[in-house]
């Protein structure tokens, strides 16, 4: 059977466009795991949208600065425009955003921007909403615990997928494939990602000679907590927009001396802040009511207290982590990757060209949104006419013995050298390394991780400009 759509990923990305796509259509919702294992579930902060027509050019140049002036405006200005649309369209649906005391929006301030400008559902768990609302509205096929090790493209068409599932590989075929697959998280040590994103879908797109770009640009969140089993855990740069504290082990607010706007500097500029710093950082929250704080944040507050902190009295330990795929598969405004008439990219796994150098807060679930939208809508319009085409099967192993181990010394590599400050030696360490890895016998999984953490180590050896997320202390 060939399907009218298969979208590879089952987060709010992939969900949202499965939504605009007419039930009487065939799709194929592919989830590498379980469904609600995706970055979107996990995301704590709020969506970014302007208030009103007013705050348009404001979203905007804040989205630009916060890129170091590297983002697309044309792409910003379609964000940022089809952002209020959309927002109303969840209104609509029947998602309701969190609400002050006279039942009107409650908007909230967050790094870099600035106004109030961020929604939330349920305080801290605006993701999870969303994504739970989206699933329940889904009337596709879901196909879950499935690899995508392969895709399957010839001149400027892709014709499908190929997957692993229950021991075996199969292709599926399509006549329109999008690509919402997330981003490479779990190719560093310590990450705020769910355990499935490691960019799998980015390996197999730089042997399929995919166009790629800023793979260099990544973004590390400035306030995660490491927790008794070693998981890195995310606090929401909302807390700091509520007017949390970061402090050093002396209790400074010492981000002051590396920006004036503090806590509410761009993410960049904190990470690289308390990376630099000498002596440990904390987040302070004892100026919070402890109810207000549980209230307002209740997946934080529970998090917190069961791994023993005394709520709010006593200062949370912090440090950076990787968070977020700025670059990726090179989109036009409209989703459809470069060179090809029927292969999309949303969400995370695309390079739309709006983050820039460095992702503003909270923008990322709203091109989510915005470009799974326009992507199918393009599609629809184009309606495509595909002739069948049979491709081989490869049957390779996707996991080895051995693989688990080299996974761990790549992780450990790509924090070392590839993490929020980098210079030319330590990125030709890595990346000599991760090519000898590469040639040994291992499986196909371990082997596309490999291929995406050598193209954005190349990349970031051939961008020897610090702009944004990618900071070289080895040039000016």
């Amino acid at each position: 059977m060939t399907y009218d759509y298969i979208i590879v990923g089952s987060g709010i990305a992939g969900l949202y466009a499965s939504l605009h796509i007419p039930e009487n259509r065939k799709v194929l919702i592919i989830s590498k795991d379980r469904v609600w294992d995706c970055n979107s579930f996990y995301a704590q902060g709020g969506i970014s949208v302007a208030k009103d027509r007013d705050d348009i050019e404001s979203h905007i140049q804040d989205t630009l600065e916060a890129g170091a002036f590297q983002g697309d405006r044309e792409a910003i200005s379609i964000l940022v425009q089809d952002g209020m649309e959309v927002i109303r369209d969840l209104i609509d649906r029947g998602i309701q955003f969190d609400t002050d005391s006279n039942g009107h929006l409650l908007w909230t301030k967050e790094g870099a921007h600035s106004t109030n400008r961020i929604l939330h559902i349920g305080g801290d768990g605006t993701g999870r909403y969303i994504h739970s609302f989206l699933l329940s509205q889904n009337r596709h096929k879901i196909l879950d615990e499935a690899v995508v090790t392969d895709i399957l493209v010839d001149g400027t068409y892709s014709y499908g997928v190929s997957v692993w599932r229950g021991g075996k590989v199969e292709n599926i075929y399509s006549r329109n494939l999008i690509l919402a697959s997330g981003g490479v998280g779990n190719l560093f040590k310590y990450s705020t990602n769910a355990p499935s994103i490691s960019g799998e879908i980015h390996g197999i797109a730089v042997e399929k000679r995919l166009p790629l770009r800023d793979m260099e640009m990544l973004q590390f969140h400035p306030t995660t907590t490491i927790l008794n089993d070693g998981r890195s855990f995310l606090i929401s740069e909302a807390v700091r927009g509520e007017g949390a504290y970061i402090i050093d082990e002396d209790g400074e607010r010492f981000l002051f001396q590396y920006d004036p706007r503090g806590e509410l500097a761009s993410r960049d500029i904190v990470s690289r802040a308390i990376f630099h710093h000498s002596k440990k950082s904390y987040l302070s929250i004892s100026h919070f009511e402890k109810e207000w704080f549980i209230n307002r944040f209740p997946t934080i507050a529970n998090t917190l207290i069961q791994e023993g902190y005394q709520l709010t009295s006593e200062p949370i330990p912090i440090s950076p982590a990787f968070h977020y795929t700025i670059g990726g598969i090179e989109t036009d405004i409209n989703g459809l990757v470069k060179g090809y008439k029927n292969l999309y990219g949303v969400g995370e796994i695309a390079s739309t060209g709006v983050h820039g150098a460095n992702r503003l807060a909270s923008n990322s679930l709203l091109e989510a949104l915005v470009f799974s939208k326009r992507a199918v809508e393009h599609s629809l319009n184009r309606g495509i006419s595909l002739n069948t085409k049979q491709f081989p099967t490869i049957q390779k192993a996707i996991y080895k013995d051995s693989d688990e181990v080299a996974r761990n010394e790549l992780q450990n590599l790509m924090w070392r050298y590839v993490s929020i400050e980098r210079n030319g030696e330590g990125l030709q360490t890595a990346l000599s390394r991760v090519r000898e890895m590469m040639v040994k016998d291992i499986g196909r999984v371990l082997k596309l991780q490999l291929l995406a953490s050598a193209e954005i180590i190349s990349s970031a050896l051939k961008n020897r400009k610090s702009v944004g997320v990618h900071f070289r202390s080895d040039v000016e």
